[in-house]
């Protein structure tokens, strides 16, 4: 299991996870587990170090630089700009001849063409398609990049296919064809298959 929001808190033992792997400290991505975790729980360094105390009984640090396998899988975090008080990173994350990389909060991907280098699937931010959601904290910028930039990545790193979750409310209140056809217009002009998953709902935008 990837992250584990506070609105997992308490729901999301049912899924019998044999691991928890975190992005970040934020709410919504890491407060599911205030009650501790019945599976080893693994997180750069800078997350555990903005995590609350919560009673993780197997705590695990993912080191930078080379992958970390869990469960068979490899995991190599990339540092990704997103938050000063919860530092966040993306996963390049293979096994076998599969290999995608998770973004769900970022504004920019450090080293983003190791990062994408080879990548199948790009799995991004979905806070918002075209608006700009970027703030500036003294000399630094955070926030989200949208859709738009995260699929101007893909085209240039030749990453042909993008699956857009963690969906802000553009996307969550927005009207489906609407948002179908503007997706499609982006994503066609790159040369990218294109899809938003959202609350059940899966906008092909191919």
């Amino acid at each position: 299991m990837i992250d584990c929001g506070l609105d997992w808190l308490g729901n999301f033992e049912r899924l019998h996870p044999d691991a928890i792997v975190l992005t970040h400290a934020h709410p919504d991505h890491a407060w599911g587990l205030r009650k501790g975790a019945p599976c080893p729980v693994h997180a750069p360094k800078e997350t555990w170090r903005t995590l609350p105390n919560y009673k993780i009984d197997h705590p695990h640090v993912i080191e930078e630089g080379g992958p970390t396998k869990i469960c068979g899988i490899n995991f190599q975090p990339f540092s990704v700009e997103h938050s000063i008080l919860a530092p966040a990173v993306g996963y390049r994350i293979s096994a076998g001849h599969a290999c995608i990389f998770y973004g769900p909060d970022l504004l920019f991907i450090h080293n983003r063409a190791a990062a994408l280098k080879d990548v199948q699937i790009y799995i991004g931010d979905g806070a918002a398609i075209t608006r700009s959601f970027v703030r500036k904290r003294g000399d630094r910028l955070i926030g989200h990049a949208n859709v738009r930039t995260q699929l101007g990545w893909c085209a240039k790193e030749g990453v042909p296919l993008v699956i857009i979750t963690h969906c802000g409310s553009e996307i969550v209140t927005g009207n489906e064809t609407k948002l179908a056809k503007e997706l499609q217009k982006i994503a066609t002009d790159r040369g990218i298959d294109a899809f938003i998953a959202c609350d059940g709902m899966m906008l092909d935008v191919k």
